[in-house]
Protein backbone atom coordinates (compact mmCIF):
# COMPACT_ATOMS: atom_id res chain seq x y z
CA UNK A 1 0.00 0.00 0.00
CA UNK A 2 3.00 2.60 0.95
CA UNK A 3 4.84 1.32 -2.02
CA UNK A 4 1.58 2.29 -4.45
CA UNK A 5 0.88 5.45 -2.93
CA UNK A 6 4.69 6.40 -2.69
CA UNK A 7 4.30 5.54 -6.99
CA UNK A 8 1.22 7.82 -7.49
CA UNK A 9 2.80 10.90 -5.40
CA UNK A 10 6.08 10.52 -7.48
CA UNK A 11 4.01 10.05 -10.81
CA UNK A 12 2.04 13.50 -10.03
CA UNK A 13 5.16 14.66 -9.06
CA UNK A 14 6.87 14.10 -12.15
CA UNK A 15 4.12 15.20 -14.45
CA UNK A 16 3.84 18.83 -12.70
CA UNK A 17 7.25 19.48 -13.28
CA UNK A 18 6.83 19.05 -17.31
CA UNK A 19 3.57 20.58 -17.24
CA UNK A 20 5.46 23.57 -15.15
CA UNK A 21 8.72 23.32 -17.07
CA UNK A 22 6.19 23.56 -20.09
CA UNK A 23 4.36 26.81 -19.05
CA UNK A 24 8.01 28.34 -18.49
CA UNK A 25 9.03 27.92 -21.79
CA UNK A 26 6.18 29.16 -23.41
CA UNK A 27 6.66 32.50 -20.81
CA UNK A 28 9.69 33.14 -21.85
CA UNK A 29 9.20 32.39 -25.56
CA UNK A 30 6.21 35.60 -25.04
CA UNK A 31 8.72 37.45 -23.24
CA UNK A 32 11.35 37.37 -26.65
CA UNK A 33 8.53 39.10 -28.99
CA UNK A 34 9.61 40.92 -32.15
CA UNK A 35 10.24 44.55 -31.85
CA UNK A 36 7.44 46.61 -33.48
CA UNK A 37 7.70 47.41 -36.89
CA UNK A 38 8.04 51.01 -38.29
CA UNK A 39 4.17 50.51 -39.30
CA UNK A 40 3.39 49.41 -35.57
CA UNK A 41 5.25 52.39 -34.12
CA UNK A 42 3.32 55.22 -36.06
CA UNK A 43 0.32 53.39 -35.69
CA UNK A 44 0.84 53.11 -31.81
CA UNK A 45 1.64 57.05 -31.80
CA UNK A 46 -1.38 58.41 -33.65
CA UNK A 47 -3.19 56.21 -31.25
CA UNK A 48 -1.67 57.92 -28.26
CA UNK A 49 -1.72 61.50 -30.20
CA UNK A 50 -5.68 61.34 -30.14
CA UNK A 51 -5.79 60.44 -26.35
CA UNK A 52 -6.59 63.84 -24.44
CA UNK A 53 -2.75 63.54 -23.13
CA UNK A 54 -1.64 63.83 -26.92
CA UNK A 55 -3.13 66.54 -27.58
CA UNK A 56 -2.11 68.07 -24.56
CA UNK A 57 1.86 67.35 -25.60
CA UNK A 58 1.58 68.41 -29.21
CA UNK A 59 -0.54 72.11 -28.16
CA UNK A 60 2.43 72.22 -25.49
CA UNK A 61 5.48 71.28 -28.14
CA UNK A 62 3.70 73.67 -30.77
CA UNK A 63 3.67 76.81 -27.75
CA UNK A 64 6.55 78.90 -26.66
CA UNK A 65 6.89 77.19 -23.68
CA UNK A 66 7.64 73.75 -25.62
CA UNK A 67 9.81 75.68 -27.92
CA UNK A 68 12.19 77.57 -25.46
CA UNK A 69 12.31 73.94 -24.12
CA UNK A 70 13.28 72.64 -27.13
CA UNK A 71 15.96 74.97 -28.24
CA UNK A 72 17.25 74.72 -24.71
CA UNK A 73 18.04 70.76 -25.27
CA UNK A 74 19.06 71.90 -28.95
CA UNK A 75 21.92 73.74 -26.72
CA UNK A 76 23.31 70.73 -25.05
CA UNK A 77 22.68 67.69 -27.59
CA UNK A 78 26.00 67.50 -28.72
CA UNK A 79 27.60 67.73 -25.32
CA UNK A 80 25.29 65.12 -23.91
CA UNK A 81 26.20 62.95 -26.98
CA UNK A 82 29.30 63.02 -26.38
CA UNK A 83 29.43 62.69 -22.78
CA UNK A 84 31.42 65.64 -22.69
CA UNK A 85 32.10 68.58 -20.06
CA UNK A 86 29.17 71.01 -20.03
CA UNK A 87 30.10 74.71 -17.16
CA UNK A 88 27.40 74.89 -15.53
CA UNK A 89 26.27 77.73 -12.65
CA UNK A 90 24.13 76.63 -9.81
CA UNK A 91 21.19 78.94 -10.20
CA UNK A 92 18.64 77.41 -6.89
CA UNK A 93 18.96 74.37 -4.89
CA UNK A 94 14.94 73.29 -5.17
CA UNK A 95 13.49 72.41 -8.30
CA UNK A 96 10.03 74.13 -9.24
CA UNK A 97 7.25 73.73 -6.92
CA UNK A 98 5.56 70.16 -7.62
CA UNK A 99 8.20 68.72 -9.19
CA UNK A 100 8.29 64.93 -8.76
CA UNK A 101 11.82 64.21 -10.27
CA UNK A 102 13.57 63.58 -6.90
CA UNK A 103 16.63 65.06 -5.84
CA UNK A 104 17.99 68.05 -7.90
CA UNK A 105 18.55 71.48 -8.49
CA UNK A 106 18.78 74.14 -10.73
CA UNK A 107 21.52 75.13 -13.09
CA UNK A 108 22.57 77.57 -15.84
CA UNK A 109 24.57 75.84 -19.01
CA UNK A 110 25.43 78.03 -22.16
CA UNK A 111 22.56 80.76 -20.72
CA UNK A 112 20.24 78.38 -20.53
CA UNK A 113 18.23 77.02 -17.32
CA UNK A 114 17.88 73.21 -17.05
CA UNK A 115 16.95 70.95 -14.21
CA UNK A 116 19.60 68.84 -13.31
CA UNK A 117 17.69 65.75 -12.00
CA UNK A 118 19.58 62.80 -9.99
CA UNK A 119 16.40 60.38 -8.65
CA UNK A 120 15.08 59.68 -5.29
CA UNK A 121 16.95 59.70 -2.72
CA UNK A 122 18.22 56.53 -1.00
CA UNK A 123 19.24 56.44 2.39
CA UNK A 124 20.97 53.69 3.58
CA UNK A 125 22.84 52.58 6.53
CA UNK A 126 26.39 51.03 6.45
CA UNK A 127 28.37 49.91 9.49
CA UNK A 128 25.76 52.20 11.56
CA UNK A 129 26.10 55.47 9.98
CA UNK A 130 23.34 56.48 7.38
CA UNK A 131 24.97 56.86 4.15
CA UNK A 132 23.25 59.40 1.50
CA UNK A 133 25.03 59.06 -2.03
CA UNK A 134 23.92 62.50 -2.59
CA UNK A 135 25.88 64.25 0.58
CA UNK A 136 28.61 66.01 -0.85
CA UNK A 137 26.06 67.51 -3.50
CA UNK A 138 23.86 68.66 -0.53
CA UNK A 139 27.17 70.81 -0.02
CA UNK A 140 26.68 73.07 -3.03
CA UNK A 141 25.51 76.70 -2.94
CA UNK A 142 24.10 79.02 -5.00
CA UNK A 143 26.39 80.54 -7.78
CA UNK A 144 28.95 77.33 -7.64
CA UNK A 145 30.66 76.99 -10.64
CA UNK A 146 29.77 72.82 -11.50
CA UNK A 147 31.24 70.70 -14.05
CA UNK A 148 28.49 68.24 -15.56
CA UNK A 149 28.24 65.27 -17.88
CA UNK A 150 25.38 63.62 -18.81
CA UNK A 151 23.90 60.92 -21.12
CA UNK A 152 20.39 61.97 -21.21
CA UNK A 153 18.25 65.05 -21.45
CA UNK A 154 14.31 65.07 -21.34
CA UNK A 155 11.23 67.04 -21.15
CA UNK A 156 7.76 67.22 -20.34
CA UNK A 157 5.02 69.66 -20.80
CA UNK A 158 4.89 69.89 -16.21
CA UNK A 159 8.13 72.04 -16.41
CA UNK A 160 9.02 74.75 -17.93
CA UNK A 161 13.36 73.96 -18.33
CA UNK A 162 14.49 70.81 -19.65
CA UNK A 163 15.64 68.06 -17.52
CA UNK A 164 19.17 66.64 -17.72
CA UNK A 165 20.22 63.62 -15.99
CA UNK A 166 22.93 64.08 -13.50
CA UNK A 167 26.04 61.25 -14.37
CA UNK A 168 28.64 63.49 -12.94
CA UNK A 169 29.47 66.30 -10.85
CA UNK A 170 32.59 68.08 -10.25
CA UNK A 171 33.78 71.22 -8.73
CA UNK A 172 36.96 73.09 -8.34
CA UNK A 173 38.55 69.69 -9.93
CA UNK A 174 36.82 67.63 -7.28
CA UNK A 175 34.14 64.82 -8.25
CA UNK A 176 31.44 65.52 -6.13
CA UNK A 177 28.86 62.84 -7.79
CA UNK A 178 29.60 59.72 -10.10
CA UNK A 179 26.00 58.10 -10.73
CA UNK A 180 27.08 54.11 -10.59
CA UNK A 181 26.94 52.28 -13.59
CA UNK A 182 23.60 49.83 -14.10
CA UNK A 183 24.42 46.28 -12.80
CA UNK A 184 21.65 43.23 -14.09
CA UNK A 185 20.32 44.17 -17.11
CA UNK A 186 20.43 45.54 -20.83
Amino acid sequence: MKKNIFALCLSILMLNSFVFANTENNKTKKLISNPFSAEQRNAAMEQWEATPSGIYYKKWKASAAGKKVFTAEAKIKQSIKDFANMDAIVTSLTLPPGSRLGFGIMVKIKGEDYILAFGPEKIGKQSNQVKNEFAQLHTLKVNDKIIIRSRNVSHAPKYAYAIVAGDYIAKGGKVIYKRAPRTGGC
